[in-house]
């Protein structure tokens, strides 16, 4: 298991966010509306569009929206076989560094998903 604790990523930016959000509120306002009408059902599903996310996330190297895609990518119903084919297609267009993110992601997918 990796050396990082999503939940505690997730735990620790979203309080973060909530700071922000009272600092500046219409931003995170605007910022929570793009995210729902991005990511409802369209013509792609709510669960595709999240496994798109998480890819984007892993590609960008950013630990909290690993974390936070893949608790949602869960809540969705991604199984741990398709969050390991986006890790795959992943490591394929990203290379080396884009592999040691996938290879937290799914260290994530499995901390959020192992019984407390």
């Amino acid at each position: 298991m990796s050396s990082k604790s999503y939940k505690e990523i997730t735990s620790r930016i979203g309080k973060n966010l909530g700071v922000l959000a009272k600092a500046h509120n219409g931003v995170m306002q605007g910022f929570q509306q793009m995210s729902v009408a991005a990511s409802q059902d369209g013509v792609l599903s709510a669960k595709h569009k999240e496994m798109i996310a998480l890819a984007i996330g892993v590609a960008q190297r950013c630990d909290g929206c690993i974390g936070f895609h893949v608790k949602k990518c869960i809540e969705l119903g991604v199984t741990r076989d398709e969050i390991i084919e986006v890790l795959g297609v992943n490591a394929y267009m990203g290379g080396g560094p884009a592999l040691m993110y996938a290879a937290d992601a799914l260290s994530a997918y499995d901390e959020f998903t192992q019984s407390s």
